[in-house]
């Protein structure tokens, strides 16, 4: 039995086309159309090698606009290559008609149990990005933050099937919209599963920015009153946190274009400014002026920056004017 969206029509050309051994170009392409259709996965032809250099060069400009058919045209080049994978491509890419679906589809089945169920946790996820536009906008900032900040992303497509930094921080987005909703036990049930399933631990009453990097993710814990601006970049292990037990404004702030290195610790409500870049291992403290690198536990002031915003060139290691040290 043929699928039924195929019609009658449609089924005889595609069955003239796989006879006839003569086509020419038109022909082949006709052909090739059909077949997708049948088979979205599978496009006709060898893969072209001009395709895989521009999925994957990190310096591809892909506009908001067009970053949804570029993840499919990525999608349907790995089915080519990987075929094992194409029914995994089609369920959670091609098979949906837009990147807030498609994202839906993943985020569920990333974090289904007996108790959430997957069907359920796409109906939340769809209708809160699908009503939110500002949800629409960060989540395709975040996927040009992931592939255009980390080497070791290889597509947009990659990042939104397999990163589970780029997944726990979408997830945050809906728990955030929930948690403004009055809707603070589901938030708080997101929150939760996210913590179990990847790792990181983000408060839905947190604000955050867009164009925000997780690089790894693992071990991430931002608290309820952080506020972390736009184009941050957090590198794993990096902890915003609140200091003894008392309620209220708590934890850090963080302004646009910072850089935080691995493991780096910053406690109470604290003010860290524009373009500062935080070195690996620190314990910050105290407030951090804009445009300087703090480094040691507790952390100190090392040095100053040039550039604009350290957490898009991820150079951890840049600083001006060079430090002399007198001993």
């Amino acid at each position: 039995m043929r699928p039924k969206h195929i019609e009658d029509g449609d089924h005889e050309h595609h069955s003239n086309d796989n006879n006839n051994n003569n086509n020419n170009n038109s022909s082949f392409s006709t052909s090739a159309y059909h077949l997708e259709r049948v088979f979205p996965v599978y496009a006709m032809g060898i893969p072209n090698s001009s395709h895989s250099s521009a999925f994957h060069n990190n310096h591809f400009d892909i506009s908001l606009h067009t970053i949804w058919d570029h993840i499919r045209e990525e999608a349907k080049f790995e089915a080519e290559r990987e075929p094992m994978l194409s029914s995994f491509l089609y369920a959670s890419i091609l098979s949906h008609d837009c990147l807030e679906q498609a994202l839906a589809f993943v985020l569920a089945n990333r974090l289904q149990n007996p108790t959430l169920l997957a069907t359920q946790l796409m109906d939340i996820f769809c209708n809160l990005i699908m009503n939110h536009e500002s949800i629409q906008t960060s989540i395709r900032l975040d996927l040009k933050a992931f592939k255009e900040r980390d080497p070791s992303c290889l597509s947009y497509c990659s990042t939104l099937l397999y990163t589970k930094g780029y997944h726990s921080l979408q997830v945050y987005r809906v728990a955030h919209a929930l948690w403004d909703e009055g809707r603070k036990v589901l938030a708080l049930a997101l929150q939760s599963r996210v913590s179990e399933v990847f790792g990181i631990d983000i408060h839905p009453a947190a604000k955050i920015g867009d164009g925000i990097l997780l690089d790894h993710g693992t071990g991430v814990v931002i608290g309820e009153t952080a506020i972390v601006g736009n184009r941050v970049s957090l590198m794993q292990g990096v902890t915003l946190g609140g200091t003894g037990k008392e309620g209220g404004d708590r934890h850090p702030k963080v302004g646009e274009g910072v850089l935080i290195g691995a493991s780096a610790i910053i406690l109470g409500n604290i003010q860290i400014g524009e373009a500062v870049m935080i070195a690996a291992g620190s314990l910050v403290l105290k407030h951090v002026p804009p445009h300087c690198i703090v480094a040691g536990v507790p952390a100190q002031v090392i040095g100053c920056l040039n550039e604009h915003d350290p957490s898009l060139t991820m150079n951890h290691g840049k600083q001006s004017p060079p430090l002399i040290f007198v001993f």
